[in-house]
């Protein structure tokens, strides 16, 4: 394996800089004086919906001449319901333009109800000039002497650019021109464009959109602060009372040198733990699921890690769609983690079928996110919304998925069998299983769940707030370093708060800690999807059947991947301490 790891890398070098270069397109461009510079038209929808979207050219505007240039841009872009049309806006480099007509609107009742629906839904465009956007508003309404509403239509855009030798630094959009909508008339759309020099640097010309007072208020070092203090406060705890507790039971369990009186005494008072490390390490019910999911888990802390780190080092956030075209390349570079986690855990468990526990962990998540997918990309064809994923993206996907994805899984799976698939449990596994006493309702496998991912969830509380904000209210995410280090809390945390439900599950002589171990940690992502509807009704203006389905639908398949993820970094943690409690006691 060592000679190829130089091809390795360069393999996966190249698949980075392909995916920078999804976002790259005209963002590095010189121009030379006159030389023509391309005013795109993007969507057009209402601005309190994020995702309900529409062709720019829905509405009424000025119609582009026959078969306009439409510019492709990588798999994210797609995904994120982007459609580049020349808006064949005449634009020279450096060449002011006073005001020019684009073309003549007769507003017929057709055009004239279209255009108030559109203000009456505060419907907003997006353009883009040199990879930078310019957002503006169909319109406005104003109330006239008789308290009736009277709709505009902004008929003029003053585009004002801002340059830097031969790069575009900013570009800015100003409308004005507000043309009263009636039956019958006809109005001129017009633009003007003005170029001003500047000595911003091209590096920072992305600087503009950064809201730098809102992600890095006090209020976020604090969040940061509290979970780290957090932090110390669960590992000191873990640490004082589980060892604390543990030595004590190893001393007394370890003795051989007592009396017969002694022995007999400790043998009538035994409890706890100790009773069941027959059982401890019997095979999960519903092996093969556990495995996938834990594999699957696995591979997403990886996966997160990865897309946190090169986010940080090629500031993802600048172009369009490429931290999720980053996101889908490293999930399918990353399937052989999964396979090899669930392929080993498989084997040690005594699984035989392990072509379809590779298969089933291969295809978990992608078919429960194709599941949710096709259902709101129904709604969006239905809809007539560029949220609609095209034919031949969902082809791209699914060529990702077979021949990447899928053999890495299987690669994985047949390397974790031979590697790490053998029994080596501390304990041998009783033939006949120990009946489970019944406890209080507060050590109780649900109970324990349930209150699991409370501390969890309190660690990512106000990052969470950042991230919902920066995805359904039109701020760019940028502070991936706070990202990171909740990232790692997140982990500690989950595995703190697990061990210590795994070890009071034991103390009540139930050795079903698997399964119990996994939801404890999963049920954050719980208590996140409970925070999406709080943060839906109060911090959104968000209305209509569509908006409200893609916002729980991209929300539940989010929650999905968490409560994966915490659930198998929980599960781990679990086994690690289990193992680590059962191989210094006398088993036999």
């Amino acid at each position: 394996m060592l000679p190829n790891l130089p091809s390795t890398t360069i393999l996966l070098l190249s698949l980075f800089l392909l995916v920078l270069s999804a976002s790259a397109g005209e963002s590095d461009h010189k121009y030379q004086p006159e030389d023509s510079v391309v005013l795109w038209v993007n969507k057009v929808g209402p601005y309190n919906n994020p995702q309900e979207t529409y062709n720019y050219h829905s509405l009424p505007f000025c119609q582009p001449q026959e078969n306009p240039v439409h510019r492709w841009g990588g798999l994210g872009e797609v995904l994120g319901g982007n459609e580049l049309i020349d808006s064949q806006i005449e634009i020279k480099y450096q060449k002011p333009v006073d005001k020019v007509t684009i073309c003549s609107i007769d507003l017929d009742e057709t055009k004239v109800t279209q255009f108030k629906n559109a203000i009456d839904s505060s419907y907003w465009f997006e353009l883009f000039m040199d990879d930078l956007p310019l957002w503006g508003f169909v319109g406005e309404t104003r109330t006239d002497k008789s308290n009736e509403n009277k709709y505009f239509l902004f008929t003029h855009k003053d585009i004002v650019i801002k340059y830097n030798g031969f790069q575009i630094i900013h570009v800015n959009l100003t409308q004005d021109g507000a043309k009263l909508l009636e039956v019958g008339k006809t109005v001129d759309m017009t633009y003007s464009v003005k170029w001003i020099k500047t000595n911003i640097e091209f590096a920072h010309r992305f600087d503009v959109y950064l809201d730098y007072p809102f992600f890095e208020h006090q209020i976020h070092w604090f969040s940061i602060f509290n979970s780290f203090m957090m932090v110390i406060f669960l590992t000191g705890l873990v640490s004082m009372i589980l060892m604390r507790t543990l030595r004590n039971d190893y001393a007394k369990y370890a003795r051989e040198d007592d009396d017969i009186e002694t022995l007999e005494r400790d043998v009538s008072e035994e409890s706890g733990w100790k009773l069941v490390h027959g059982d401890v390490f019997r095979p999960p019910l519903n092996l093969i699921v556990l495995s996938a999911v834990v594999g699957t888990g696995a591979q997403f802390a990886m996966l997160v890690l990865m897309v946190i780190l090169l986010a940080i080092i090629g500031m993802l956030y600048i172009g369009r769609g490429s931290i999720v075209t980053t996101f889908i390349v490293c999930y399918a570079l990353t399937s052989s983690i999964s396979g090899y986690v669930s392929g080993g855990m498989y084997s040690r468990n005594g699984g035989k079928n392990w072509i379809k526990s590779m298969i089933f962990s291969a295809s978990l998540f992608p078919f429960m996110c194709f599941g949710i997918g096709f259902i709101l990309n129904t709604i969006a064809i239905f809809y007539g919304s560029l949220a609609a994923i095209p034919f031949g993206t969902m082809m791209v996907v699914f060529i990702i998925w077979g021949f990447i994805s899928l053999p890495l899984s299987f690669l994985g799976t047949l390397v974790g069998r031979n590697w790490s698939g053998y029994p080596n449990n501390p304990c041998r596994v009783k033939t006949i299983p120990r009946p489970i006493p019944e406890k209080k309702w507060y050590l109780t496998p649900s109970v324990i769940s349930l209150m699991g991912g409370l501390l969890p969830f309190g660690s990512i509380f106000i990052e969470m707030y950042f991230v919902f904000t920066s995805f359904w209210n039109y701020k760019v995410y940028y502070v991936y370093g706070f990202m990171l280090l909740v990232f790692i809390i997140l982990i500690i945390v989950t595995v703190c708060v697990t061990i210590v439900g795994t070890y009071f599950l034991l103390n009540a002589e139930n050795y079903h800690w698997q399964w119990t171990s996994f939801f404890s940690a999963a049920s954050t992502a719980g208590y996140v999807y409970l925070y999406s509807i709080y943060y839906y009704h109060s911090k959104t203006k968000m209305s209509g059947f569509f908006q409200t389905s893609f916002y729980f639908g991209y929300t539940l398949m989010f929650c999905l991947g968490l409560g994966i993820l915490c659930g198998a970094v929980g599960y781990l943690g679990s086994t690690l301490f289990v193992r680590r409690i059962y191989r210094n006691i006398k088993c036999d």
